[in-house]
């Protein structure tokens, strides 16, 4: 008797499964359907597009977008989308084209309406891979981390509003007004953030992705924890920051995936607060869990 009770409700918890998936499924089919390869980038379509858009997000807000593998998973929904969008720039190189060759979706594929990449809407900072003895991680169109600039991320809203207008152009001007309306947001928060910070600190970071801070805080990025981009600190190098810096003031920042030895290292040896910052917002947060993002990033330095 338990044992034909037990076997009716695995039964019908797996009914309850397979429906509870089906719900999913539906809810994505009948949609149009955007797979963003950054939650930022998510965030974006998410509050412009709101009820018209089911909005995928491939690397998670934890991970380093540059160092995912091509999953099945990822290949799958790219697969189903009708709008593929990517910061570009290099970053999402190692991956994302073994996504989209697998995903056989011609709707995505770049130069088609249905891929958007938004590098090539905005001008880059200089990849610190591009000139010198560096080698490693070579971002010859420059620096891809724009995500952590909103001034940036304000104009890639818009250039997302004109895309989803083109998709729905009975809504267009609304979706527009939406991209302009959350670019105000951003501009006005990272504008009362930077009047806030006092000018002129210096800061360390672990590689080139929080170079983006000085683009529109008051700070200033003087050195990096990798000898080479792709190489973790090693003992000599972190030595000769020492001997560099020593008897200045400054912060340490490194991306909350990336380790902490180096940070701990100088913070030890020069004084430097270190701090672990996440670089996108976490997934469903909203354009608040970005705008908390910024106020996190600029709260590494000293107020006024």
């Amino acid at each position: 008797m338990y044992k034909r009770c037990w076997r009716k409700r695995c039964w019908l918890n797996s009914l309850l499964l397979i429906g509870g998936l089906l719900l999913v499924s539906t809810s994505w089919a009948s949609h149009f359907r955007v797979v963003a390869t950054t939650s930022t980038l998510g965030m974006l379509v998410e509050e412009i597009g709101g009820d018209l858009v089911q909005v995928r997000v491939l690397a998670a807000p934890d991970r380093d977008a540059h160092h995912l593998d091509a999953r099945p998973s990822f290949m799958a929904a790219v697969r189903r989308a009708d709008l593929l969008i990517e910061m570009g720039a290099g970053l999402e190189e190692g991956w994302l084209p073994a996504v989209t060759a697998n995903a056989a979706n011609p709707r995505v594929n770049y130069g088609r309406p249905g891929h958007l990449r938004a590098s090539d809407f905005t001008g880059l900072r200089p990849s610190i891979t591009v000139e010198g003895p560096n080698s490693g991680h070579v971002h010859e169109e420059g620096n891809p981390h724009f995500n952590i600039d909103p001034y940036r991320m304000a104009r890639i809203a818009q250039v997302i509003g004109r895309r989803l207008g083109f998709f729905f152009p009975d809504q267009a001007d609304e979706l527009e007004a939406r991209a302009e309306a959350l670019g105000q947001q951003l501009r006005d928060h990272a504008q009362a953030l930077a009047e806030q910070v006092k000018p002129d600190q210096q800061f360390i970071v672990y590689h080139e992705d929080l170079d983006y801070l000085e683009a529109w805080l008051p700070v200033k990025s003087v050195g990096y924890l990798e000898p080479i981009p792709g190489l973790p600190p090693t003992s000599a190098h972190l030595r000769q920051l020492v001997r560099h810096f020593e008897g200045q003031q400054g912060r340490v920042l490194y991306a909350s995936y990336q380790p902490s030895r180096g940070a701990r290292f100088l913070e030890q040896h020069l004084g430097w607060p270190s701090f672990a910052l996440p670089l996108d917002p976490p997934l469903g947060s909203g354009l608040q869990g970005y705008l908390d993002l910024m106020t996190q990033w600029a709260e590494a330095f000293e107020y006024q």
